[in-house]
């Protein structure tokens, strides 16, 4: 008889799309508070492992400046208006939510850690004491750990290991990743939604969230760069073998393009604005010199309209989204990891629909570029799907499991509490 026909039938791998580790459960809220727009999603995970949005809101940001709170009372009450609209769209109410962080300077570090074995198995409490070790390490007067990812192991002389927990070995050497920010700004973060009678349930990177939402997993695994062009800031995440290995934040965006319009023409803010997003552009078009733009000024009456070339809005612009991605090519040679970062970016954010952006970043980094739009989330209008919402639409990835660590040891570190739990505690406590 053939032996191939006594062996067991190969077991199916699992079907795609199942519910993934750590995916939350129930209906649950995602809050993206940026610089221009605050935006909140309520949700939950189908059976499929995906989000469906239930109710969705968003608002005009007010007391936010370069993603960070600097106005509690004009903050709160337009959180309070997004989360409203969401929850009457829903039919519910949220009492927390899962929040970007984008406030207080977030760092990007990498740690390596020799730990002790002995010739005995690893255990997960040798990667608590490791992950425990890494936080001893980075931490800093006013600041506070936010993520926590182990990038691999290496078992003695076996690098490559993604879980070494039941190996025999004498040492592990560990990599990890970790994002902090300022402990001052988190606090504000937490003030101001308690305020709005919200928990802070966790907080995600938002560059991470913005490549959550756009990458596809070829991407993540042989290495590209996420930069999210908000309204006050520029973001970046790095990429490779499916992990996050770097971000940083530039504190240039969208309100600077539109800044230096309002300055250079002599028009008000709001007509800057406009013009931006109607004419705006960073390559020019043979007939922009015979293209002739309306343009109020400043303190005059309605009547009194200047005319302008589109030219002079390209020569405007041009020079600061060059300033902007040389900024970016700075931040990925200071972090050194130009050669993981691979090949790719992907473009994101308000920021990147205007005309001529992808040439002009191939062009500066040079790197193969491509326009990063958004998953498609089941029950989000088409208007909420475009990449001005790719943070948020990542927040919901994170929520359904993607992008956890492999090995997610962080929320069980037997340690106190850090400074910004500690003071949203003391905050409830006193409610």
């Amino acid at each position: 008889m053939n032996q191939l026909a006594r062996l067991p039938p190969p077991v199916e791998p699992p079907a795609p799309g199942r519910r993934r580790r750590g995916a939350k459960s129930g209906i649950f809220g995602v809050l993206d508070i940026g610089t221009t727009k605050i935006v909140c999603i309520i949700a939950r995970i189908e059976g499929d492992g995906e989000p469906r949005a239930l109710g969705f809101g968003w608002q005009r940001a007010r007391g936010v400046k370069a993603g960070s709170i600097v106005d509690l009372e004009e903050a709160e009450r337009a959180i309070r208006a997004a989360v409203g609209q969401a929850e009457e769209m829903a039919d519910t109410q949220l009492r927390g939510a899962i929040v970007n962080l984008s406030c207080g300077q977030p760092e990007s570090r990498q740690l390596h850690i020799q730990w002790p074995i002995g010739g005995r198995a690893v255990t997960e409490a040798d990667l608590r004491a490791i992950l425990q070790e890494g936080h001893r390490r980075s931490a800093e007067d006013g600041r506070e750990t936010v993520h926590a990812f182990p990038l691999g192991f290496t078992v003695d002389a076996t690098p490559g290991v993604n879980d070494p927990r039941g190996m025999i070995c004498d040492a592990v050497a560990a990599r990890l990743h970790l994002v902090d920010a300022a402990q001052a700004s988190l606090r504000n973060l937490g003030a101001c939604l308690m305020r709005c009678d919200l928990e802070i349930e966790e907080l995600v990177s938002a560059p991470f969230a913005a490549g959550l939402a756009t990458l596809v997993e070829d991407e993540k695994e042989l290495g590209a760069t996420v930069i999210d062009m908000g309204g006050g800031t520029t973001t970046l995440a790095v990429f490779a073998e499916g992990h996050l290995l770097h971000t940083a934040q530039i504190p240039v965006g969208g309100w600077n393009v539109t800044n230096d319009l309002a300055r250079g023409l002599s028009t008000p803010l709001a007509h800057a604005e406009r013009l931006k997003t109607l004419h705006g552009g960073v390559l020019g078009a043979p007939g922009d010199e015979k293209e002739w733009l309306p343009v109020p000024l400043v303190g005059e009456d309605e009547d009194h309209i200047a005319r302008i070339p589109r030219t002079m809005v390209v020569g405007i612009i041009q020079p600061r989204l060059e300033e902007t991605f040389e900024l970016v090519k700075d931040r990925l040679e200071a972090a050194g990891i130009s050669q993981d970062a691979g090949r790719r970016v992907v473009l994101t954010g308000g920021g990147s629909q205007l005309v001529g952006v992808r040439e002009l970043a191939a062009r500066v980094l040079d790197r193969q570029v491509r326009l990063g739009r958004p998953h498609v989330v089941r029950g989000l209008p088409e208007t909420a799907s475009g990449p001005a919402f790719a943070a948020s639409l990542g927040l919901l990835g994170w929520a359904s499991g993607e992008g956890r660590p492999l090995l997610d040891l962080l929320p069980g570190l037997e340690r106190r509490p850090g400074a910004f739990r500690r003071f949203v505690n003391w905050l409830r406590d006193r409610a």
